[in-house]
């Protein structure tokens, strides 16, 4: 089962996948692969082309199954399908995205912890204000004041 069209918009890929498997299975998958308890080279799981769209089969043909220092990307691809389908049982992914090693995936998951009202990210989110990484601190100062604002 793989993405008609891979150029198509990560939402649209998102949400057509979506509606095979359901929300509930599509969350799962984001969360597990997030938190690294799901690898994005399982058969049993859709293929990453479904969140990764061109870049992931662009990594495909390139680097076959060993990613090496890009591995990331399948974290931060998981952060970005909890944009679009969300299930409070993904809360704990994404407060593991952002401790993630990589820049991208903690920005993705600051991002989602917006999104997704994640408010018990919020000492994590204030610790990430002084990540090196400025769009990670951008990210987290984003997700801190709409997380304040609803309060």
């Amino acid at each position: 089962m793989h993405p008609v069209d891979i150029a198509r918009s990560p939402a649209e890929r998102i949400l057509e996948l979506t509606a095979l498997i359901g929300e509930a299975e599509m969350a799962a998958w984001c969360a597990g692969l997030l938190d690294g308890s799901i690898t994005y080279d399982d058969p049993r799981r859709p293929p990453i082309t479904w969140l990764g769209g061109r870049h992931a089969a662009a990594l495909q043909l390139k680097h076959g199954a060993a990613w090496g220092e890009q591995n990331y990307w399948p974290r931060v691809w998981a952060g970005r399908g909890l944009l679009y389908v969300w299930s409070a049982s993904a809360t704990s992914a994404v407060l593991s995205g952002l401790h993630d090693g990589a820049w991208r995936v903690r920005e993705m998951s600051a991002k989602v912890a917006r999104r997704r009202e994640v408010a018990v990210a919020e000492p994590i989110l204030v610790a990430l204000l002084d990540d090196p990484m400025q769009r990670v601190r951008a990210a987290s100062d984003a997700a801190l004041s709409a997380l304040t604002a609803r309060e």
